[in-house]
């Protein structure tokens, strides 16, 4: 081969590599547009029902219908981009997210804004539910792949803080239309260059999994789950429309279950929860963010009820969780992961977390910033920042080429599903614990204080479950890469892209 030959085949390849990693960055910025309209319009929420003339009750389902739709499509779209290509389903996610976004901007009632950020949740769930498998299959040296896994954890972590600050600014700065609004320069410019960056993958066929009653099952199954969480706080845990919709949202996933295990073309072959990790890694991930999120939900009511924070002060606060969140996973847990491997860097990460929820349940009723909220903010930022890349890179260690979509699904399922009962059952316990201080003769700001500790104890707890189940579930890199090679030679599966290590 000529040096001439050489220094080409050099340059092409240094451009296919500077090209991944630009693709990697489209996508994040992607899953960054999705994972903050989750929190930008938390913020703006009181402009909205003065605007549209929103009951307390109505105002719910700006956030509820977005979150039933997302929450229930998530495994659904992992799948189909399996089947059909990741890519595609990712595109058409991106174009019904943004045009569901000018909708909602240009939303001048209550009934066309629930209807549009319902839409918004179909588009959501069609892009953040096969980004993660994308990644994967782009980056399947496990160095590389764990620095990628990274970048992604990074933004779904350190996005729901940064959406607070955005949300405050946009919303104080211009209206609340903006938040809305915001997305529409954002998510053509992904389109445009996800369509040169991203490569295509055919997907493999809609003959390998084209079950039409699993999917109703298992869309119904969660999406009822779904909602049932999110009403729970209204009509109390042991009425009646709770566990009556609990339990046919249990029956019709167990009807799923059965229907995936005698299908001849599963849409989820059930293979993937062979695995200990895969499976232990979405249920971690589960307690973890039910505890994380109810936090994160109740911190900003306790800064702004409670220490009087406007929006853009409560944003500030949380800067240090996204900067430190930043540092960790673009940097440290990387390497982290390569060299002790991700059962070995994520059990710190939660004895932190667990640290930072310990500490956030002794917050007093005229608590300082830097002596009493810092110090769980900076463990809270080291913890996530170790937690969510190690999660990420478990909960994918057993996907296959045919199946990183839906791990990937999986992944973003489990998150969703955790965040909204988590936040359910601490909001809950707060709100329940706040009327029974209030009725014994406390002020309204020891009230919402003691129940806002009760609520960040509990989180502790779920933390603490998931640390156990860390201990005892999940397994070494070596193991766990032992058990996909097992199945290989079976012909189960084909074996995983890596186990980080």
């Amino acid at each position: 081969m000529t040096e001439t030959a050489v220094s080409s085949s050099d340059q092409a390849a240094q451009a296919y590599e500077r090209r991944r990693w630009i693709a990697l960055v489209v996508l994040c910025v992607g899953m960054l547009m999705i994972i903050l309209d989750s929190t930008i319009v938390n913020v703006a929420l009181p402009s909205i029902q003065s605007d549209l003339g929103f009951s307390q009750s109505s105002l719910a389902w700006v956030v509820n219908a977005y979150l039933i739709a997302f929450g229930g499509l998530l495994l659904l779209a992992g799948r189909v981009g399996d089947l059909i290509g990741r890519k595609s389903v990712f595109m058409v996610g991106l174009a019904v997210f943004t045009a569901a976004s000018l909708v909602c901007g240009l939303s001048q009632s209550q009934e066309v804004l629930i209807g549009a950020r319902f839409v918004q949740g179909v588009g959501g769930a069609l892009t953040s539910g096969v980004i993660l498998g994308i990644i994967v299959t782009m980056f399947p040296d496990p160095r590389e792949q764990a620095k990628a896994i990274g970048v992604y954890s990074f933004v779904a972590s350190a996005g729901a803080s940064i959406g607070l600050l955005a949300g405050g600014l946009l919303t104080q700065g211009i209206n609340w239309h903006w938040i809305f609004f915001v997305n529409l320069p954002i998510g053509v410019a992904t389109a445009l260059l996800a369509v040169r960056l991203v490569d295509r993958d055919a997907g493999i066929g809609l003959q390998r999994g084209a079950d039409l009653l699993g999917a109703v099952l298992v869309t119904a199954a969660l999406m009822l789950g779904v909602y049932t969480i999110l009403e729970a706080g209204d009509y109390g845990w042991a009425s009646l429309h709770t566990l009556g919709l609990g339990a046919v949202a249990l029956v019709l996933l167990g009807a799923f279950v059965v229907r995936q295990a005698r299908a001849s073309t599963p849409l989820v072959p059930l293979r993937i929860f062979r695995s200990r990790n895969v499976s232990g890694a979405n249920v971690i991930q589960m307690l973890m963010v039910a505890g994380l999120f109810g936090m994160f939900f109740l911190s900003v009511l306790y800064l702004q009820r409670v220490l009087g924070y406007d929006a853009i002060e409560t944003g500030l606060a949380f800067l240090p969780v996204s900067v430190l969140i930043g540092v960790l996973s673009l940097g440290f847990s990387a390497r982290l992961n390569t060299r002790f491997g991700a059962r070995a860097t994520l059990l710190p990460g939660l004895v932190l977390l667990a640290g930072a929820l310990a500490l956030f349940a002794r917050v007093p009723v005229d608590g300082s910033y830097v002596s009493d909220l810092l110090p769980s903010m900076v463990m809270f930022g080291i913890g996530a920042g170790l937690s969510f890349p190690s999660l990420m890179t478990l909960a994918m260690s057993g996907a296959t080429r045919s199946d990183a979509g839906l791990a990937s699904g999986l992944v973003n399922t489990s998150l969703q599903v955790g965040g909204a009962l988590g936040l359910a059952i601490l909001a809950t316990l707060a709100t329940s614990r706040t009327e029974e201080l209030l009725a014994g003769g406390a002020s309204r700001a020891s009230a919402l204080t003691g129940g806002y500790q009760l609520a960040f104890i509990v989180a502790a707890g779920l933390v603490v479950a998931a640390i156990a189940i860390a201990l005892t579930v999940l397994r070494s890199e070596r193991a766990a890469a032992a058990e996909v090679e097992a199945q290989a030679e079976v012909g189960e599966a084909e074996p995983a892209y890596s186990e980080a290590a």
